[in-house]
């Protein structure tokens, strides 16, 4: 069932009432009016990070040419990793 709320559509989802109790008691002298904004930018944080991740994430291709142009430096040999306090076999 959608609502309309300054313009934007809303739907209702249900959650435990336990969880909501908790949720109103965490929002205690915070700018969170309700459970449902506290839910809300929850939600948004999550899916935040989750979209960065996948963003960020190399394909093998792109770490091959990573340790390609690495090797090319110097900064990798064959077979190995070289950091700068120990060498760590690949």
């Amino acid at each position: 069932m959608a609502e309309e709320k300054e313009g934007k559509k809303y739907t209702t989802i249900s959650i435990p009432t336990p969880l909501a109790n908790k949720i109103k008691k965490r929002i205690e002298g915070t700018g969170f009016t309700n459970v449902s904004s506290y839910v809300i930018y929850v939600l948004r944080e999550v899916l935040s990070g989750i979209e960065e991740e996948s963003e960020d994430a190399f394909t093998k291709e792109d770490e091959e040419r990573v340790k390609d142009r690495l090797r090319s430096l110097g900064y990798l040999d064959w077979g190995e990793i070289v950091c700068l306090s120990h060498t760590v076999e690949s």
